[in-house]
């Protein structure tokens, strides 16, 4: 039998990125970085820090993709 999750409806492919993105975020404890990632992610936060800029919000940066689109 030929199988593929092609072969699935869209909303069982969401769901089964759901649940793994799930089981992934539920062991993240057991996820370890090197230290290069750890530097680069303080590196950000002192830059992030120091800036105090707060972003934007996600409405106005969707928006901006979907006009690039």
């Amino acid at each position: 039998m030929d199988y593929s999750l092609k072969n699935l409806p869209v909303h069982e492919r969401i769901r089964l990125v759901e649940d793994l993105w799930d089981s992934i975020a539920s062991d993240q404890n057991s996820i370890s970085l090197s230290s290069a990632q750890k530097a680069e992610l303080d590196k950000r936060l002192d830059a992030y820090e120091l800036a105090k800029h707060p972003g934007r919000p996600a409405d106005e940066v969707i928006s901006e993709i979907r006009k690039k689109l």
